[in-house]
């Protein structure tokens, strides 16, 4: 699985979902102050959000399984921290998140933007313990997965609001569930794609 990633990684054009800058959804979240305290990335692909976390001023952690995106992650923390003038407060691991329990540390806020879809019926329930496993009682996780409201059969697998409830129905209390828009690179003649913006709390 991790050769796959990396390969996302690899190539000359960036993957449809590597945009170089946080999804608008995050972004909003960072400015309302919910990308707080001790926060984990979970699949942080090349570290816009860890980013925008550690901006917004939480102690960030950045973890995905490809070895190629974390090294890009870093490089883009090193470059803020030398225009700035100032440390960022972001760290990235290569680690898988079927196994956080190995991060061997906990969390106030975990995000998620675009993994949770990736996993088949029968790995979701292990990410979703993974994620309990490292997220303190009453701490939040964001959680952005592809929509069953988008059209057509690109892209990963379509999730419903159920299932997003049915997958965190114990140990957790689901918040809300809004509709809205992952934007992509220029990919099937579109740049955006709908997408579930979940609210949940560790109970």
């Amino acid at each position: 699985m991790t050769d796959s990633w990396d390969d996302s990684y690899s190539k000359p054009e960036p993957a449809p979902w590597d945009i170089g800058r946080p999804q608008p959804a995050f972004a909003r979240l960072a400015e309302a102050g919910l990308l707080r305290g001790r926060l984990l990335d979970s699949g942080c692909g090349t570290g816009e959000h860890t980013l925008l976390a550690a901006e917004h001023g939480a102690d960030a952690t950045g973890v995905d399984i490809s070895p190629s995106a974390i090294a890009t992650a870093r490089a883009k923390a090193a470059a803020r921290a030398a225009e700035s003038g100032e440390p960022v407060s972001a760290r990235f691991e290569v680690a898988d998140v079927l196994n956080l329990p190995g991060l061997r540390d906990t969390f106030d806020t975990v995000i998620d933007s675009g993994v949770f879809h990736v996993f088949s019926d029968v790995d979701r329930p292990r990410y979703v313990a993974s994620l309990a496993s490292v997220l303190r009682p009453g701490g939040a996780c964001y959680l952005a997965c592809f929509s069953d409201r988008q059209p057509g059969t690109w892209g990963p697998r379509r999730v419903t609001r159920q299932e997003l409830r049915a997958a965190f129905a114990v140990g957790w209390t689901v918040e809300s569930i809004a509709a809205e828009a992952f934007h992509v690179n220029p990919v099937q003649g579109t740049t955006q794609v709908q997408a579930w913006l979940a609210a949940i709390r560790r109970d």
